[in-house]
C-alpha cells in the first residue's frame, strides 16, 4: 500500500492567507486579526491592524483552532453549540476554548487537512468571507 505525501501548510502560504484575508477586509473597510495554523494547531502567521479592537486576536485565533479541530468552518457550526445541539457542552471537554462564529475555516491540500484560518474583527458573516477569499488566493 502506498501513500501519497501532501506538502505541509509552509510559512510562505500562510503569509498568502494573512494578506490575502486583510486585503478583503481592507476593501470592506473593515479592521482584522488573522490567525493561520498549522495541521498540528501551531501558530504559522498572526497579524493585528493597529486599529482592530484587541480581543479581535484572541478571536481569530480561537476561530482557526476550532476550524483545525472540527475540520469544519465555523459558520457551519454555530447550530450546533445552542443548547440541545451536538456540540453544546463540548468546549469544557477539550483543553482550549473553541468558539463557534463564523470566521474560522480549515485549510486542505489534495483533500488532506494541513491547518486552518481564522479572522476576526468584523460581523461574523464579513470574517467568514474575508478566510474564504484567502482560501481562493491559495488555490
Amino acid at each position: 500500500m502506498s501513500t501519497t505525501a501532501v506538502a505541509p501548510l509552509t510559512t510562505r502560504d500562510a503569509e498568502i492567507l494573512v494578506t490575502e484575508a486583510r486585503r478583503a477586509a481592507e476593501v470592506a473597510g473593515v479592521m482584522v486579526s488573522v490567525t493561520v495554523l498549522d495541521a498540528g494547531g501551531h501558530l504559522l502567521a498572526f497579524r493585528r491592524d493597529d486599529q482592530a479592537v484587541l480581543i479581535s486576536g484572541e478571536t481569530s485565533t480561537r476561530k482557526a483552532y476550532t476550524a483545525l479541530q472540527l475540520n469544519t468552518p465555523t459558520a457551519d457550526l454555530v447550530d450546533a453549540v445552542q443548547p440541545g445541539g451536538l456540540f453544546h457542552t463540548l468546549p469544557t471537554a477539550l483543553d482550549r476554548p473553541l468558539l463557534f462564529i463564523a470566521g474560522g475555516v480549515p485549510v486542505h491540500r489534495d483533500g488532506r487537512l494541513i491547518g486552518a484560518i481564522g479572522v476576526g474583527g468584523g460581523a461574523p458573516e464579513q470574517d467568514h468571507g474575508f478566510a474564504l477569499a484567502a482560501l481562493e488566493a491559495l488555490a
